[in-house]
């Protein structure tokens, strides 16, 4: 008898750790699977309004990142903030200013701070995940000319998971670089 109640003790305990175990990896999961949240799609007319010099700028410096290069990513921060200074809004209505300014704005200032963080490459890194969901804003928001890439390393920003836009559908994780080169998968394709 004590043989058989010691048995469904055990198995009685083996299936609730199992079911919490099982609970725990389903939050894991669907933190990691978190849909986006949806941005206002404004309809822009292609041939007067262009985002694709920001786009260059940002690529370049999610390029040196990859090269683990802080003082290229430094002159490719400088350059798009001369690229935001420069962009002609007046081509863009009320409404699409302000969701540009409110994305430029931000844009800039993580520019401005990878920038003036040449020899800090984990500091640029930072910055460089928040510039990553604001150039993605600023895609979704505005479209882009071409082909580009929206990628996922879950390991990023502290293992919170974090994006970033790439024109080549080869994975080169610019928040590890040489670390860990193509960690990360392809979330989806603009």
């Amino acid at each position: 008898m004590k043989k058989i109640i010691l048995s469904v003790v055990a198995i009685t305990i083996i299936m609730v750790s199992c079911n919490q175990k099982n609970k725990q990896e389903e939050t894991v999961n669907s933190e990691i699977n978190k849909p986006e949240p949806e941005t206002t799609t404004v309809k822009v007319n292609p041939n007067s309004f262009s985002i694709k010099e920001i786009v260059t700028d940002y690529l370049s410096l999610k390029n040196a990142l990859t090269k683990d290069d802080s003082n290229a990513s430094a002159d490719a921060g400088k350059a798009m903030v001369e690229t935001l200074e420069k962009i002609d809004m007046k081509k863009l209505s009320g409404e699409q200013m302000k969701i540009y300014m409110d994305i430029a704005d931000d844009l800039k200032e993580h520019a401005e701070h990878i920038g003036d963080n040449g020899g800090n490459i984990a500091h640029q890194r930072e910055h460089f995940v928040l510039m990553s969901k604001d150039i993605n804003d600023l895609i979704k928001t505005f479209g882009t000319e071409q082909k580009l890439y929206q990628d996922f390393c879950p390991m990023a920003d502290e293992g919170k998971g974090a994006i970033w836009i790439s024109e080549l559908k080869d994975i080169k994780n610019p928040y590890f670089g040489s670390e860990m080169l193509t960690c990360g998968s392809v979330r989806k394709e603009f």
